[in-house]
């Protein structure tokens, strides 16, 4: 079965990419929603996060995700301590998803496909991209951070130029651009090398 990976910059719109796959009926998983599953149900993450951050995490019951992202992106070395005990979880619930899907290929989408390692578990890679603006303009509007925030995030991501020379294909999700076609053609060509 063919893995797709589609990965972009926080605000880059892979979300509205994968949403376009969907209704084509392809199988989507999204690391980034089941990072935030394990870091609330799994007890060793909860623990291991609690003793990087070396403080409680979530004293309120949940995690506290604002504390936590102060840290991750203001520190490189705690981001990395951080990812390499989340990742390896997801990683291996990806792999067990997999196994249950009966679609001619499936999609794992996240945001840091290539500095997680998770471009190795996958065949074609997608970058979507979009201008810095928009990106920011985006986040802004969906959840409730600064656009200083906002470009730490993006400056904590690989650049967008990193991501397209290590991919198969590229869409441009700016406000002009048509995602569908682009979807369509990328959808036909993995169709191809199944077949």
């Amino acid at each position: 079965m063919i893995k797709l990976g589609v990965t972009g910059g926080i605000g880059s719109g892979k979300t509205s990419v994968c949403n376009v796959f969907g209704v084509l009926g392809i199988p989507l998983f999204s690391a980034d929603a089941e990072a935030k599953k394990i870091m609330e149900v799994d007890a060793g993450i909860m623990l291991k996060l609690n003793t990087i951050a070396q403080k409680n995490l979530y004293a309120s019951g949940t995690l506290d995700r604002a504390a936590l992202a102060k840290l991750i992106f203001n520190n490189r070395t705690i981001l990395e301590k951080v990812n390499s005990v989340v990742h390896p979880a997801v990683f291996s619930i990806f792999h067990e998803w997999v196994e249950k899907q009966e679609a001619l290929y499936v999609i794992m989408e996240t945001a840091i496909l290539f500095e997680s390692g998770g471009s190795k578990m996958v065949d074609r890679i997608v970058t979507v991209t979009a201008p810095v603006e928009e990106r920011i303009a985006r986040v802004m509007s969906r959840s409730n951070i600064t656009k200083e925030e906002v470009l730490k995030r993006i400056n904590n991501q690989m650049s967008d130029s990193e991501k397209i020379k290590q991919s198969d294909y590229v869409i441009d999700n700016s406000e002009n651009a048509m995602i569908i076609p682009a979807v369509l053609k990328i959808h036909s060509d993995i169709l191809k090398l199944i077949d």
